[in-house]
């Protein structure tokens, strides 16, 4: 498939989602960036959400819990451009019943060629980045024009 430039503004659309082993350890680090997290629209799935903002006073759209679809909606919005980074601290050491919803949320975020961190230190490199507060260029897959390819449409 073709690829094609696509933007990301400076005021970044960011999903945090946590497993349970994992949502204090997101919460801590959410509290110790909450100045440059206040500056990008903030996303989550339900529980994960729930505890984010009661923990740190941050407006949070939450989405359902994850595995009731909540990381499925989050992958949703990634691939209709709504979603710029994906924070998801997932416990490698506890399998959930739900390891093929995650998988495929990690899967289309690399599809759509989006900023994924998976523990603190690399949601740290990610959060203190100079392209995470301003206009970024990305390549995305260029669906349009596989279209026009596969059904001759213009």
């Amino acid at each position: 498939m073709k690829n094609k430039a696509a933007q990301l503004a400076a005021n970044k659309n960011i999903a945090l989602v946590a497993h349970d082993n994992k949502k204090v350890e997101l919460c801590d680090w959410v509290l110790n960036n909450k100045e440059a997290l206040k500056q990008h629209n903030l996303l989550a799935t339900g529980t994960t959400g729930y505890k984010l903002q009661d923990y740190t006073g941050l407006d949070i759209v939450k989405f359902i819990s994850g595995p009731l679809g909540g990381d499925q909606q989050i992958g949703a919005k990634i691939s209709e451009g709504k979603v710029d980074v994906l924070i998801f601290f997932w416990d490698p050491f506890e399998p959930m019943p739900h390891d093929p919803d995650v998988k495929a949320l990690l899967r289309i975020a690399a599809v759509w060629n989006i900023p994924v961190a998976c523990n603190p230190a690399s949601a740290d490199f990610i959060i203190s980045s100079p392209h995470i507060s301003g206009v970024y260029e990305r390549l995305i897959p260029d669906y349009e024009s596989y279209l026009k390819e596969r059904t001759g449409a213009v």
